[in-house]
């Protein structure tokens, strides 16, 4: 589970001993963590999007790896690790702002909005 990874990440950035410290910091109880970290809840975006921030993690591959956790099936959870390998491997988002440049540069408002789309999604 990539969450408890992100957890541990956060606990660590902190210096906090005990996962109570991270509950306060979150505003969630004890219970709730406990049960997140044994894979019976999950965080919300939010928390999730706090704890990424406070690490310097990404924070769309934390959505992204998120979603695979809370992903029901086997094949779902798969295919989300899929994703985020290839998002990862990628590195999207280097390539879209360069296409959004280059789109800015080479036409106009309206085309460049489009290059752009069609740069993200090649």
């Amino acid at each position: 589970m990539y969450i408890n990874q992100l957890i541990d990440a956060y606990k660590a950035t902190k210096s906090y001993v005990q996962d109570k410290q991270i509950a306060h910091d979150l505003g969630i109880s004890m219970q709730k963590l406990s049960d997140i970290r044994k894979g019976r809840r999950y965080l919300t975006e939010n928390e999730a999007l706090y704890l990424a921030d406070e690490v310097g993690a990404d924070k769309e591959m934390v959505l992204v790896y998120l979603a695979a956790d809370k992903a029901k099936s086997y094949e779902a959870q798969t295919l989300w690790n899929s994703i985020a390998k290839k998002f990862n491997g990628r590195g999207l988002q280097g390539i879209s702002m360069v296409c959004g440049g280059l789109a800015m540069w080479i036409g106009s408002p309206n085309e460049a909005i489009l290059q752009c789309v069609l740069c993200i999604l090649c």
